[in-house]
């Protein structure tokens, strides 16, 4: 009985720790949590189920106790579970994304590309040489400048140019030493200010009783009809080595540096008469030998006082607006004397320091530009046009630097009114 009894006792608890038990019971424990917690397809979200089990969630067909997740055990709980969808601000739809076929897809060409200004390049020709190409449209706007200038000649260059400074009654070796004269004074200065300059020296470098003779008032002549008398100038070169340095100081006292240019100028004379044979050299090259003379008045001397073109008046009116326009990209005006001589026409040499002189005096100014008075405005010709700027029904309005007005009597003894510019 003892034996029975306990075997009876032993059987009892081996079956209620065997293995399948707890997993029938694992199983039941977690079949009630996913019941109660299962998520509802719907867009309510979860929903908590009856607690309630009924024996046949848990029969298979043979009557025996399974779990529901059998078949998935070895599944994790989040790959079973799906996610709800995440929150989007402001509850907006998402927008389903449209797939593109091959055949649906439009081919755009791509924007064509702006034409900017082209400055002067090398390229090499069909022999292999190297050549320079002009800008482009460079023809097109010289040609526009040249006809604007020349219907408005109102700049100082127009006049009081140091190619017109001369003494129109002077012998031609004279008038070549005048208008080297009148280049040395020239730099860092206004036409204006030379122009006054060699007005002194024309009339008061030599003896003082002859600069009362050259004053003749037309109103004075008995005959109206009458011309006022041709007097020669003071200004040569005997006259200068003549002078006292205090004096042609003094007598050329408003132009820039005029200490130095007082010492250039008595040492270029005494050069000249030592050296030259009391005429000014012939070549560029010898004109630069001179002291203060560059390359700039070294060109423009030879194009005024001996007709050649050597090569090209530079100065800083015609480096800033050549760069301004897209010519080309030069730091120094050296630099842009030798652009420009490698691809602008010979023929044109001499007329360019004039023309854009004149145009940088009165609309291409160094400072506040009057591109609406240009002739290039709203072409898209000038690289640096700046729109709705002074225009041409403003033309009238002056600026700062042009109410000085003083009587200047050019050479030759007829008297003008000019303006500072």
């Amino acid at each position: 009985m003892r034996t029975s009894r306990a075997s009876k006792e032993t059987a009892s608890l081996l079956q209620a720790l065997s293995p399948p038990a707890r997993r029938q019971t694992r199983s039941l424990a977690s079949s009630n949590v996913l019941q109660r917690f299962a998520f509802n397809g719907g867009a309510n979200g979860p929903v908590e189920a009856s607690s309630t089990l009924t024996s046949s969630q848990f029969q298979d067909s043979d009557g025996e106790e399974t779990s529901s997740l059998s078949s998935v055990n070895t599944v994790d709980i989040e790959d079973i579970v799906e996610p709800p969808s995440k929150r989007r601000r402001g509850n907006v739809a998402r927008t389903p994304i449209k797939t593109i076929e091959k055949h649906d897809v439009v081919k755009t060409e791509p924007p064509a590309k702006k034409t900017g200004r082209a400055p002067a390049r090398k390229i090499k020709n069909e022999d292999g040489l190297i050549e320079i190409e002009p800008p482009s449209n460079w023809e097109t706007m010289y040609t526009m400048v040249k006809k604007m200038r020349e219907d408005n000649p109102t700049a100082p260059v127009d006049t009081m140019g140091c190619a017109n400074l001369h003494w129109r009654a002077s012998s031609p070796r004279d008038r070549r030493f005048q208008t080297l004269i009148a280049l040395m004074l020239s730099s860092q200065t206004k036409d204006t200010v030379t122009a006054v300059a060699m007005q002194r020296l024309h009339t008061e470098l030599g003896d003082s009783n002859v600069h009362q003779d050259l004053i003749i008032k037309k109103e004075e002549l008995e005959d109206e009809d009458s011309k006022i008398p041709e007097r020669d100038s003071t200004l040569n070169l005997e006259n200068i080595l003549a002078v006292s340095p205090a004096k042609l100081n003094e007598l050329i006292r408003t132009v820039g540096f005029h200490n130095n240019k007082t010492k250039y100028i008595k040492a270029t004379a005494e050069i000249i008469r030592d050296q030259y044979k009391s005429d000014i050299p012939s070549s560029a090259t010898e004109l630069m030998k001179l002291p203060g003379v560059g390359p700039k008045m070294a060109f423009l001397c030879m194009s005024a006082a001996w007709g050649k073109d050597e090569g090209i008046g530079v100065d800083v009116h015609v480096h800033r607006i050549t760069n301004l326009w897209g010519w080309h990209k030069t730091k120094t005006p050296e630099e842009t004397r030798m652009a420009l001589e490698s691809w602008l026409p010979r023929e044109k040499w001499h007329e360019i320091n004039k023309l854009l002189v004149g145009l940088g005096q009165t609309v291409c100014l160094p400072v506040g530009r009057r591109c609406g008075e240009c002739d290039l405005a709203g072409t898209k010709l000038c690289k640096s046009e700046v729109r709705g700027l002074l225009s041409r029904k403003n033309a009238s309005i002056k600026t700062k630097d042009e109410t000085v007005k003083e009587e200047f009597s050019p050479p030759g003894g007829v008297k003008i009114k000019m303006e500072e510019v």
